[in-house]
């Protein structure tokens, strides 16, 4: 049996968000033991985690949440008692190509982590939760206006928030059919520091410093709304600590921004960063074909964390999207 107060497995903690959180537990949490799994793919990296990494209640083991013996083994060994689900496959074009990888992480990686904490906790509940990281994307596309609610009808359109959508619905499955205390967050788009490249900001920040064409899909005009990811940490870490079993919370950004002004913006950025002409970038802009099912819009409510547990975004975009092209650069020039 452990001496700590909790043993918490992470899931993907070594992935972006998954990093952050990570660190931040580890750091603010000394009573409490870390367990970190992750299964090392092209989006992770340890290099995240060094600043705590000899930590004595930090553990990192390399398991794939689709080795469901592997699971249950570390929940065994660690005594797990609380579970944060990160680890998913989750970049859209990808899914896009690959729809069956996407179905084996997202969706049976899920289960296996259910059906092994299941298994373990043996329906003694008391002080056990499984808490479910998500997206906005598993509720669709938006027009011009409205915002996504808790209550917002599921309406996936792409491989990627189909198989979020699936393992959302699995965990909410176990809290009616097994009585497992579970929580469901979905957030809107993270960024910050430690983001893998293929997503939109790094991705921009990268070409613009090698003077490379930026692809923009479409017309530019899809609107997606901004989370800082030391915000989305601050929430998940609320949210364990004080929400309801059994309730599913949004975690939006409120900066929403179609994609050609986002661009711009980085642009912006970049080029005084590297004292560039102002703007000077601009003229790398290039419109592609349209991605394959793109969602229009999302808008994140997030009324219901807020009244309930008094959060709210606390970094202005202007300033999150500043750290952000700062640490890319940094790492770009270090490369």
């Amino acid at each position: 049996m452990s001496n700590y107060k909790k043993n918490i497995l992470i899931t993907g903690g070594a992935g972006f968000i998954g990093s952050h959180l990570v660190i931040q537990l580890v750091k603010k949490y000394s009573d409490y033991r870390i367990i970190n799994i992750d299964s090392l793919t092209y989006a992770s990296n340890l290099k995240n985690l060094v600043d705590i990494e000899k930590s004595s209640n930090y553990i990192f083991e390399k398991i794939d949440i689709r080795d469901k013996k592997s699971i249950y083994k570390a929940l065994v060994k660690y005594d797990i008692d609380n579970i944060i689900h990160l680890a998913a496959e989750s970049h859209v074009d990808n899914s896009i190509n690959e729809p069956l990888e996407f179905a084996e992480t997202n969706v049976i990686g899920t289960l296996n982590l259910l059906e092994s904490a299941r298994e373990l906790w043996k329906n003694n509940f008391l002080n056990k939760c499984f808490y479910h990281v998500s997206t906005d994307e598993v509720y669709g596309s938006l027009g011009p206006k409205g915002s996504f609610s808790e209550i917002t009808a599921y309406d996936p359109r792409s491989p990627y928030s189909a198989s979020k959508a699936s393992s959302d619905h699995f965990v909410k499955a176990y809290f009616h059919t097994y009585k497992m205390p579970i929580i469901v967050s979905n957030c809107s788009n993270n960024y910050g520091p430690n983001q893998h490249s293929e997503k939109l900001i790094p991705l921009m920040v990268s070409k613009i410093f090698n003077n490379e064409s930026l692809p923009i899909y479409g017309d530019g005009k899809n609107i997606r709304d901004w989370l800082f990811v030391k915000d989305h940490i601050d929430a998940i870490d609320l949210i364990f600590h004080k929400g309801k079993k059994g309730e599913t919370y949004n975690i939006g950004g409120n900066n929403e921004l179609n994609n050609i002004d986002l661009v711009n913006k980085i642009i912006f950025e970049v080029d005084d960063a590297l004292k560039r002409p102002f703007g000077s970038s601009k003229k790398l802009i290039s419109f592609v074909v349209d991605r394959k099912g793109h969602d229009f819009r999302y808008s994140i409510d997030s009324s219901k964390l807020k009244n309930e547990l008094g959060w709210i975004p606390r970094t202005s975009f202007e300033k999150g999207l500043q750290l952000t092209v700062e640490w890319h650069l940094k790492s770009l020039k270090r490369n």
